[in-house]
């Protein structure tokens, strides 16, 4: 058993997650896809990108797909056939806690099989790029009425959202545009429908490699699950237990030299909202302050944050002005030195890249 503070655990993740050095390797290239990245905002998987790389973002290799929590995510492509048997549900009672909503209150009685007769719609409708409205409306045809809702707007039935994002990259689907033209379309050489979760103790390890030491309760939100089915199948060899501030946690046995020997890395970098280094679900580990958390995690409309030394200093939000620049203003929690307002001055460059602008102006408030 391992002892550690809240700051040598920042230090490692920031670390594990590309964010202490800027690399020249393409966005699949990057170590941080093994747990993939969100996309959240326009281009705010490209911010992510830009952060640990001098590359261009753009990589082929990788492709939008609903992933954790049915959630926008970039995964490599070479990857989406055991990223789909790793986010299959381990239960009848965890498919159910994974779909749980008022929205759909009898759903839950399903269990796996609402997951199963989504995905299955899903390979029928379909089959080329079709706009997500009319694929929601097709697939919403196929599934039993438990898993839909009655939509006032248009007066129709519709499949909850939940359901069927987390059951869309079984479905085999990409999703090709998001916003107002949305569009859906079938993966290439799409993986089978699984009949049983396979995996999860890899899925397990990956978050732990990126976002520990943690434990069932994070991994178990991060999914959408609940602890005690992440319980049941927590790895029974290759963690090492570790004391973060006196709280129980686990970290692969691989990664705790990496652990031990984290150092704070100096610098700024700009990371857009649900960067894969907020998506830790132990938030007093990543901001200790409560009115700072409130500020990073909105119920809508969360901003991106400006990391500072390995300690997330402050958020910001961007308006892009035309195609001239991006205008990004920042609210810092404690204040920032000259020397640092300097160094984000220049990484904010890295923003604009991002955008597809040639400027970034800075605003502190």
């Amino acid at each position: 058993m391992i002892n550690v503070d809240r700051a040598q655990v920042m230090a490692y993740r920031v670390t594990a997650l590309g964010l202490a050095e800027r690399v020249d390797v393409r966005a699949a290239d990057l170590p941080v896809l093994d747990l993939g990245i969100q996309q959240y905002t326009p281009d705010s998987a490209q911010v992510a990108l830009t952060a640990r790389s001098s590359a261009e973002p753009a990589d082929d290799r990788l492709a939008p797909v609903w992933a954790a929590r049915g959630a926008p995510h970039l995964h490599r492509r070479s990857d989406l056939a055991a990223l789909t048997s790793q986010l299959w549900p381990l239960t009848d009672a965890d498919a159910a806690t994974r779909i749980n909503s008022a929205q759909i209150p009898d759903a839950g009685a399903l269990g796996m099989r609402a997951f199963t007769v989504t995905a299955e719609a899903f390979r029928e409708v379909v089959t080329g790029p079709i706009a997500r409205g009319a694929a929601s409306t097709e697939v919403s045809k196929r599934v039993p009425g438990e898993l839909t809702y009655q939509c006032r707007g248009c007066g129709a039935r519709h499949i909850a959202g939940n359901v069927w994002q987390q059951a869309g990259l079984a479905g085999g689907v990409e999703v090709l545009s998001r916003g107002k033209d949305a569009l859906l379309g079938p993966l290439p050489d799409a993986p089978a429908l699984p009949g049983a979760n396979a995996g999860i103790d890899r899925l397990i390890a990956t978050y732990l490699r990126f976002l520990g030491p943690a434990g069932p309760g994070e991994v178990a939100k991060y999914l959408g699950s609940s602890p005690a089915q992440i319980r049941k199948v927590w790895p029974s060899a290759g963690l090492t237990e570790v004391h973060i501030d006196g709280r129980k946690a686990w970290l692969p046995d691989t990664e705790v030299p990496a652990l031990q020997s984290a150092r704070t890395a100096p610098g700024v970098r700009w990371l857009p909202g649900m960067d894969p280094l907020l998506q830790a679900r132990d938030r007093d580990v990543l901001i200790p302050e409560r009115a700072a958390q409130k500020e990073v995690w909105r119920s809508l409309g969360n901003p991106g944050v400006l990391l500072v030394d390995s300690e997330i200093a402050g958020v910001w939000r961007a308006r892009l002005v035309g195609r001239k620049r991006v205008d990004l203003t920042v609210t810092a929690f404690n204040g920032l030195s000259a020397a640092r307002r300097k160094q984000a001055d220049q990484e904010a460059a890295q923003v604009a890249r991002a955008r597809g602008v040639p400027e970034a102006t800075v605003t502190y408030e």
